[in-house]
């Protein structure tokens, strides 16, 4: 089957060389039995690929399952995965298989493959190596017969150096990768799909299709699309639905694009590059709590010395001064402002004895205290949750985590909403 009918079949809209490398891969290893990991941003169309590579094999007529694994919690994704026998857990009233047994002999989609719990991340190698699984709560070995497809919009090499991710089974899926290029990176398919989507969208609420104008055309390739084909879409379904006219100027599109500045909102921490990224909000957090402790360290040191050296009072007030206005200005600030601290009289620096009651080192324990991460990281889920009335998928997404991953922390903290 060439490519151009493959993308007939499959709805899939370009002509991008990543797009057709891709798909050239999808095809030539879809006749064997080999792992593969999709790799690719969100709203890219992983799963596309792994219906083309079950669609393509020998194994196309038996079944095909696509398993979420962050939207499954971390206590049941192995009853999920492998099934579980009758009293093996709380709710556990009879036996049940898994997918695992009853995909046996098709394939199984494995997306989101990141956010696997590390415990289940062992059984899945087990399978891949061996063909055997377990149920929850047996003792008896199973086998099956299952081609894993596995996709994931996180880089896993850098998942398996902090230990999140098993670097063996790391090894495992990616026997052929498929990197599913971006929309940014095929700018020259946007307004193709734009087209096709609207065409589709004026057939099904019965209008004209909306057309853009040269400058809206420029305007929306070079949107950077950080939701790719699925944000796409949903805009050229706004677009015909919410406009009043079928002819889109620059201004009227850009009343239906997002903001593209607030991604560029978080700020820039010492220490990293420009082009640096964070996995989420919360680690910018934590790395902004730990520099805040490193400064109170810092400070409380300095006091001490200035407590048994009072001469150093005014060299530390110095260089205190010139540090702010350097961090505040950007520029480094002349030795001569140093004399703001020196007397016209003797031109001796004024140093005044820095003393340390009591309560000033409570105080300062106590700040100490309130940076704990694990209390900011309780208090910043417990904000969540009110905030969204306790429904865990709305504060998952707020907090910028797995529906799983909550779940985890809120028996970890003991916190009951």
């Amino acid at each position: 089957m060439d490519l151009q009918s493959i993308k007939n079949r499959f709805n899939i809209i370009g002509n991008a060389p990543a797009l057709n490398h891709a798909l050239n891969t999808a095809v030539q290893v879809a006749a064997t039995d080999l792992t593969v990991l999709i790799v690719g941003e969100s709203g890219v169309g992983k799963e596309v690929f792994s219906q083309i590579i079950h669609a393509l094999s020998a194994r196309k007529h038996n079944p095909f399952i696509a398993v979420n694994c962050g939207a499954i919690p971390e206590g049941t994704i192995d009853s999920e995965l492998f099934g579980h026998e009758k009293g093996s857990f709380t709710g556990a009233v009879d036996n049940r298989k898994g997918y695992f047994e009853t995909v046996s002999g098709g394939t199984i989609f494995l997306d989101e493959i990141g956010e696997m719990p590390i415990g289940t991340q062992a059984r899945l190698l087990r399978v891949l190596e061996t063909g055997e699984f377990i149920r929850v709560g047996s003792s008896k070995v199973q086998k099956t017969d299952v081609r894993v497809i596995a996709a994931t919009n996180r880089e896993l090499l850098e998942f398996t150096q902090k230990g999140r991710f098993r670097e063996d089974l790391y090894y495992r899926l990616s026997t052929v990768p498929i990197r599913v290029p971006s929309l940014r990176d095929r700018k020259e398919d946007i307004s193709l799909l734009f087209r096709k989507f609207v065409v589709d969208f004026a057939e099904r609420y019965k209008t004209m299709p909306v057309q853009l104008d040269e400058e809206a055309k420029a305007i929306l390739i070079n949107h950077q699309w950080q939701g790719n084909v699925r944000e796409l879409k949903n805009i050229a379904e706004q677009i015909s639905v919410l406009s009043n006219t079928n002819l889109i100027n620059a201004t009227t599109l850009q009343g239906f694009l997002p903001d593209q500045s607030k991604f560029s909102r978080m700020p820039v921490l010492a220490g990293q590059n420009q082009g640096g990224e964070f996995a989420n909000e919360r680690e910018i957090l934590y790395k902004l709590f730990f520099d805040m402790k490193k400064d109170v360290t810092e400070l409380k040191k300095m006091f001490v010395e200035i407590l048994q050296n009072p001469s150093l009072a005014g060299a530390a007030a110095n260089f205190t001064r010139e540090s702010i206005l350097q961090d505040f200005t950007g520029h480094e600030v002349e030795h001569n402002t140093a004399q703001h601290f020196i007397t016209p009289t003797n031109n001796t620096a004024v140093a005044q004895p820095v003393l340390l009651q009591d309560n000033d080192m409570h105080q300062h324990e106590e700040i100490e205290e309130s940076l704990n991460i694990i209390d900011k990281e309780k208090e910043l889920i417990l904000k969540a949750l009110k905030k969204h009335k306790g429904k865990r998928r709305d504060a998952s997404l707020d907090l910028g985590i797995s529906e799983r991953t909550l779940y985890r922390k809120l028996k970890e903290y003991d916190i009951e909403d």
